[in-house]
C-alpha cells in the first residue's frame, strides 16, 4: 500500500484495488504512519538537467535502457552516471526520471 501511496493513488483507488472502503484505506494508513506525500514535488523539475535520448526496452531477459554510445563520452554524462551501480526509475504522467541508487566500480548497472 505504501507504494500506491507514494505514486499519489486515492483511497478509493487503493480500497477498489483491495476490496475494501476508502475509509478502511485512510484508518490503515493512519495507524501505520503512511501518508501522502507529493508526488510532483518528488518528482519535480530539477535546476539542472540533461535530456538523453534513448530507449527502454522489456525482454525475456529483463529491462534494460539502452542509450547511444556517444552520450557516456560528454562530461555531464561522465560527472553524473559513471559510476553508478543501481538506478530507480520515476514515473509520472509527463517524465521518466533516473535517480542514481548507489555507486559500481564504473559500470552502469540499470
Amino acid at each position: 500500500m505504501k507504494r500506491w501511496v507514494d505514486e499519489g493513488r486515492s483511497d478509493e483507488w487503493i480500497a477498489s484495488a483491495l476490496g475494501t472502503s476508502a475509509s478502511s484505506v485512510q484508518s490503515f494508513r493512519s495507524r501505520n504512519g503512511i501518508y501522502r506525500r507529493d508526488v510532483s514535488a518528488a518528482l519535480g523539475n530539477p535546476e539542472e538537467y540533461e535530456v538523453y535520448e534513448g530507449v527502454i526496452e522489456a525482454g525475456h531477459s529483463g529491462t534494460g535502457i539502452w542509450f547511444d554510445p556517444e552520450v557516456g563520452e560528454g562530461p555531464r554524462w561522465q560527472g553524473r552516471w559513471s559510476g553508478v551501480g543501481k538506478v530507480e526509475i520515476r514515473l509520472s504522467p509527463t517524465k521518466i526520471v533516473l535517480l542514481s541508487r548507489g555507486r559500481a566500480n564504473g559500470h552502469l548497472g540499470v
